[in-house]
């Protein structure tokens, strides 16, 4: 009996290349924009008047914004400080995002490094922020309360970053205690910093302390090696 002939092998397509992420809408762009200058407006009314000597008003009128925009995108007066709390945090997950598998311990030291570093005037200005916003905090529950939030959104934020570096074979335990630890190191380093006049760079600076305090906090963790 004659056999058929055997069907000439198709190799597979290859498959298509992962979309590009999304880029930000003209209008998120707006809002955001809109956002930080309602932020940056807080801030300045609370390093002059201190939180209890700052309304609602009054920052939306230092923003040149409507009380009503205000109260679209806050919810409070403290809340209203939140991006600027949070910039440093996006920066540094943006880093990690470009970063390739591997130990997570050199990743993140440089990822510390570079989103704390202060280039430019900007990146100056947004640390002064940030160290006037954390010592108003120590007399103000609800602006504490804020920057707790914005420490605890990075962290779950920075979870599928880690998993990604650590790769599909690491303990989801471990990966968690890392992107604790790498949270709480940042916040503890910049909350000392602010309680001094250290400068913003070279000893005692939020990048060399969060460092410090990253490899005290993953020196142990099986990840970080």
């Amino acid at each position: 009996m004659t056999q058929p002939n055997p069907q000439p092998h198709t190799p597979s397509p290859p498959s298509a290349p992962s979309p590009p992420p999304l880029q930000p809408s003209l209008t998120e762009r707006r809002k955001a924009a809109t956002q930080l200058d309602i932020a940056r407006a807080a801030a300045a009314l609370f390093a002059e008047h201190g939180p209890d000597g700052t309304t609602a008003e009054a920052i939306a009128r230092h923003a040149g914004v409507a009380l009503r925009t205000f109260y679209r995108y806050f919810r409070s007066k403290q809340d209203a400080v939140g991006p600027l709390l949070s910039g440093g945090a996006e920066r540094w997950r943006v880093l990690l995002e470009t970063a390739g598998p591997g130990p997570l311990a050199p990743a993140l030291e440089t990822a510390v490094r570079e989103a704390l570093a202060v280039p430019d005037a900007h990146a100056a200005e947004q640390l002064r922020w940030t160290r006037g916003l954390l010592r108003a905090a120590e007399h103000d529950a609800a602006l504490r309360a804020v920057w707790y939030r914005v420490n605890q959104d990075s962290e779950e934020r920075l979870l599928p970053v880690l998993a990604r570096l650590a790769g599909p074979g690491a303990d989801a335990l471990e990966v968690r205690l890392a992107a604790a630890a790498a949270t709480d190191a940042i916040r503890v380093a910049l909350e000392s910093w602010s309680a001094t006049d250290a400068p913003a760079t070279g000893p005692g600076s939020p990048a060399e302390l969060a460092v410090r305090c990253l490899r005290e906090l993953t020196g142990g963790m099986r990840l970080g090696r």
